[in-house]
């Protein structure tokens, strides 16, 4: 029984920032790549940003580049996910999920096809004035 548990979300003006957490029980992130996703109501997930194994790369959404940062800390077996200039249409539900590193397939892939073997139930993030 592997669960990702996320924390960090809640309201936030537009121009705001957050910053998201996600933390394993029963398992270490060592050997996962690790994404975050989002859904809102009546749209389609969406791969927001991974992180490698090592944390050397990094994917992110066109809809969020140059304003959110995704990061590990091994040592503290944690993800991060820093979200600034936050917009209304970020407004969503934001999951953590981990995959097994593998070379039969790019961490691009891997974010935009969303196949992970772990996933969290999510934090609500509301960007609202």
């Amino acid at each position: 029984q592997l669960q990702l548990v996320e924390s960090g979300g809640g309201l936030v003006q537009p121009g705001g920032s957050l910053r998201l957490s996600c933390a394993p029980s029963g398992f270490t992130l060592d050997y996962y790549r690790i994404g975050w996703f989002r859904q809102a109501p009546g749209k389609e997930r969406e791969g927001v940003s991974c992180i490698s194994v090592s944390g050397g790369m990094s994917y992110y959404a066109d809809s969020v580049k140059g304003r959110f940062t995704i990061s590990r800390d091994n040592a503290k077996n944690t993800v991060y996910l820093q979200m600034n200039s936050l917009k209304p249409e970020d407004t969503a539900t934001y999951y953590c999920a981990a995959r097994r590193m593998s070379r039969e397939t790019t961490l691009q892939n891997v974010c935009v096809r969303g196949a992970m073997d772990n996933w969290g139930k999510g934090t609500l993030v509301t960007v609202s004035s």
